[in-house]
């Protein structure tokens, strides 16, 4: 299609600023970013969607153009959500290079471009498949009768005898033809295997389709994929479109068609995407008001509202755990946080089943580099059983969720997606029947987590049944007796640090570390041993104890534990 049709088209809300003499250009995709260098994303042809968080200077709009129009972009639209008018230095630049420059009203989502601009381009590249552009409306209705992706990969094996599949990272099945009865399933070794191979060549930076051959077949991988953000937020979150061909075999005309048909999926994930949003806000909520020691009455009462969304068809549940994931990359540059989440959502499903939302009743909120899941035991039965005999605290009778169980079936393809920057580490707390229970079991998954942290490995994890016995115990001090023993023993030292920046608490910390060794913790904080003793004296005359004893040592230590 011509940028002078996406002008034409009042619902686009697109004005011209600039390039009217360049509007005979032909639009082969659609691409939306951020990034101040997109290079890497583009192929030529995209109209470009950019909400502007590159330009941090004019000067930027200069470099950011540049790159578009080497890379043989054909044209650029900015939104104006965020500026209340497209900068004059853009307009200048897109001059410049004879880039066509559109500004999209603020009442006009970039997505509904992205399929505006899919729709057409497919429909006049493939003819053959006509019916999956007229039938994308079809793709975006939710329920039974709207099919979802099964849509377009039923016309891909109708129009053009291809089968495929969607695939997680995990190579958990998404769609797919067989998943209707059309034709066998693909065996779960081979789904794993795919992901595996799916994740390792795109943090190579191999564009696809990437070409493999699994127990006697020959597939090719194509990426379905949130353009325009770095690849490790999003590498272990995407979806991919496996098919049972040699794509390098084919013709232009086709693989424009796939890599059509892949943008459609991709605007359905991000429709799916977008419906998580209310049950993450809600985890949201709950997970603070666990975390900031929150009364359990009214945990309970956030629940009980709550319980419509993050429960459908069940009501209540009468038992609880809690998931804590950390997803680090090396370089502290990508916050982990938003990946871990994906990645709980998606390892938190049972293997067996099929489809895109078997996730709907486990809540997950990430803060940072961590994610946490709130998981009701009966939405997940046949996740993993603990092993026969074994109790869960609490709650006897209840089957629960197991740490290496979890990651059994997903930690060959999360391994190869992580490469030698990335850590999943992952700690699973013992089941709890009621919200009082709560700030316990986190604080428990955080711990085990830590034991997972120490292990080797890309991906790991840890149950409660791994901790130690004093760690254990902790997180289920109530936090009124908590909050009494830790001010009684450490107040009087915080106060003293504060008057006169004498470093006790940091001091007491590493004196327990190194077992009351003088020598070694002089050494450790580069102090000579008169100035330790002295210090140590300190702490001892402001809080009544005597470091030399091993009550006082353990209170101290039991101390710093909780606080």
């Amino acid at each position: 299609m011509r940028l002078r049709a996406l002008l034409e088209t009042d619902a686009l809300g697109l004005r011209l600023l600039g390039g009217e003499d360049e509007l005979d250009r032909t639009v082969r995709g659609v691409m939306t970013t951020d990034l101040r260098d997109p290079s890497r994303y583009l192929s030529g042809g995209e109209l470009v969607l950019t909400g502007l968080a590159w330009r941090r200077e004019p000067e930027d709009s200069e470099r950011f153009v540049r790159i578009l129009a080497a890379a043989g972009v054909a044209g650029l639209a900015a939104g104006e959500a965020e500026m209340a008018s497209t900068p004059d230095d853009l307009v200048l630049a897109c001059a410049r290079h004879r880039m066509p420059l559109f500004s999209v009203d603020e009442d006009v989502s970039f997505a509904s471009i992205t399929e505006h601009v899919v729709r057409q381009v497919s429909g006049e590249r493939a003819g053959d498949l006509a019916a999956v552009v007229d039938r994308h409306r079809r793709l975006m209705t939710a329920g039974p009768a709207g099919g979802g992706p099964e849509v377009v990969l039923d016309l891909l094996g109708s129009d053009l005898d291809l089968r495929a599949w969607v695939l997680s990272p995990t190579g958990r099945p998404i769609a797919g033809s067989s998943l209707a009865g059309a034709g066998p399933a693909l065996p779960a070794a081979v789904s794993a295997t795919l992901a595996g191979e799916h994740l390792a060549a795109s943090r190579t930076g191999r564009r696809g389709p990437h070409r493999i051959t699994a127990a006697g077949a020959t597939y090719s991988l194509f990426p379905i994929r949130s353009s325009g953000r770095d690849l490790r937020e999003t590498v272990l979150s995407d979806w991919l479109l496996a098919v049972e061909a040699d794509a390098g075999d084919w013709p232009e005309e086709r693989l424009d068609l796939l890599h059509g048909v892949t943008q459609l999926i991709a605007v359905e994930r991000d429709r799916r995407e977008a419906a998580r949003t209310v049950r993450r806000r809600l985890a949201q909520e709950v997970l603070e008001l666990v975390q900031t020691g929150a009364a359990p009455a009214e945990i309970a009462a956030r629940l009980r509202v709550a319980a419509p969304v993050l429960l459908p068809g069940l009501g209540t549940a009468p038992h609880w755990q809690i998931v804590v994931a950390r997803v680090e990359w090396e370089g502290g540059d990508i916050p982990g946080g938003p990946v871990a989440q994906a990645l709980l959502e998606e390892v938190l499903v049972d293997p067996d089943a099929i489809g895109p939302d078997p996730s709907d009743r486990i809540a997950v909120a990430h803060t940072g580099d961590e994610a946490v899941a709130l998981v009701p035991l009966p939405s997940v039965p046949q996740v993993s059983s603990v092993p026969p005999g074994t109790e869960t605290e609490g709650a006897p009778d209840v089957t629960g969720l197991h740490a290496d169980a979890l990651l059994a079936a997903v930690r060959e393809p999360l391994s190869r997606g992580l490469a030698d920057d990335g850590r999943l580490t992952l700690g699973v707390s013992a089941a709890v029947h009621s919200a009082e229970g709560l700030r316990g079991a986190l604080e428990e998954a955080r711990h085990a987590r830590r034991v997972a942290a120490a292990r080797p490995g890309r991906v790991c994890a840890a149950g409660h049944q791994e901790l130690a016995s004093h760690v254990l115990l902790l997180p289920f001090v109530p936090d009124d007796v908590r909050r009494a023993f830790t001010a009684r023993l450490l107040d009087p030292l915080r106060d003293y640090d504060r008057r006169h920046r004498a470093e006790l608490i940091p001091t007491l910390e590493a004196f327990l570390d190194c077992d009351g060794s003088w020598t070694r913790c002089a050494t450790r904080l580069h102090l000579h041993v008169n100035t330790l003793r002295y210090r140590v004296g300190r702490i001892e005359q402001l809080t009544g104890r005597d470091l030399s004893r091993l009550e006082d040592k353990l209170d101290f230590f039991l101390a710093l534990r909780m606080s």
